[in-house]
């Protein structure tokens, strides 16, 4: 199996919405997008399925060791293999992969947070710079849209925390801010014990309705040159933001369960926005 191969098989098993807005790309800009998102899902899994932080701490240390090698010219995971011919063509850079093992990091040695500023950081390391990283390789022009795919990389991330904040709990992470938990009046046991409640109910919605404010920022902040070339991450947008209605129309029911929407309906929702181009 190449390298090529490898990553292509890791994205399409993974059963992930970015593979949807893979499939309408040109093959080389595809070929990049899938390399990048499989070291992504390569790093993430360091975290959730090893157990032993120790052990996690240890692959991680390894991964930033091979981000370093495979700059030099020496990559040896296939994922590394895959990425690096796409390097100079979309500007990819180590820091950016770096940014996102340390986002992962962050998974092993921090289970709450304080405040949004606090989560905001972790939101930026794990989903901003992804999104800057994926801009560039769906042919960005212009440099606000950098901007653009910050924003929207953080309404993604806030998504996937509202839709897993039961799968969290169960690993002992609570991604919602202490002093809005504090606000109101839900104790973290409750949502360790999957304990629903109006006031669980309120603080979703609360959690839901700043992530539709910056699915807007993100829109306004696109610019209109870039739209075409930037229609991947609006099929993104497009997916997730119609979980996070689904969501609120069974009305958080987030604790027990995994709510998502099936492969059919993230491929309808994609080729709207590539063929018709509305969400």
């Amino acid at each position: 199996m190449t390298p090529d191969q490898y990553v292509e098989q890791q994205a399409a098993a993974s059963g992930s919405s970015f593979y949807y807005a893979f499939l309408f790309l040109p093959r080389p800009r595809r070929a990049a997008i899938t390399a990048f998102y499989a070291f992504c899902r390569a790093v993430d899994d360091v975290v959730d399925e090893v157990a032993d932080a120790s052990v996690a701490q240890r692959k991680l240390a390894w991964w930033q060791g091979e981000v370093a090698q495979a700059f030099r010219g020496q990559p040896t995971h296939p994922v590394t293999q895959a990425l690096m011919p796409h390097v100079d063509t979309y500007q990819i850079e180590p820091r950016h992969l770096l940014a996102v093992i340390e986002g992962c990091q962050m998974d092993l040695e921090q289970t709450r947070y304080l405040d949004y500023p606090g989560l905001q950081r972790y939101c930026h390391l794990v989903a901003g710079v992804v999104g800057e990283v994926a801009a560039r390789i769906f042919g960005q022009t212009q440099e606000a849209t950098t901007r653009y795919a910050h924003t929207l990389g953080q309404a993604l991330q806030l998504t996937n925390i509202i839709r897993d904040v039961g799968e969290d709990a169960m690993r002992g992470r609570i991604y919602l801010p202490v002093n809005e938990l504090q606000r109101f009046d839900v104790k973290a046991h409750e949502i360790l014990q999957r304990e629903y409640s109006e006031r669980f109910t309120a603080l979703m919605r609360f959690q839901a309705e700043r992530a539709h404010r910056l699915y807007d920022e993100a829109l306004a902040l696109l610019p209109l040159a870039d739209r075409r070339s930037q229609k991947p991450g609006l099929m993104m947008a497009s997916i997730y933001r119609t979980l996070l209605r689904e969501i609120e129309d069974e009305d958080f029911q987030v604790l027990h369960q995994r709510i998502s929407l099936t492969p059919l309906r993230k491929f309808w929702l994609a080729w709207k926005m590539q063929a018709l181009g509305r969400m």
